[in-house]
């Protein structure tokens, strides 16, 4: 996708991209600069709550001791 950098330096993020990393006003995103690309990541108002409730489901403790698994074979 491609926006446009307004007279006053200002740029959107289109909406699609909004909706899939759920980005709401007041976000931060930060801008990382590598040298050879800049990417840009988002930071909710309050990371704390943005996570809350996002590894419900999953078993971890299942997940991590399959990967030791497949590291030893």
């Amino acid at each position: 996708m491609q926006t446009a950098v307004t007279k006053r330096e200002q740029t959107v993020i289109p909406v699609s991209i909004r909706k899939r990393y759920q980005i709401h006003e007041g976000d931060s995103p930060v801008w990382l600069d590598d040298g050879a690309m800049i990417r840009v990541i988002p930071v909710a108002q309050d990371p704390i709550r943005a996570f809350s409730g996002s590894g419900r489901g999953e078993s971890l403790m299942e997940r991590m001791l399959a990967r030791r698994q497949a590291d030893r074979a």
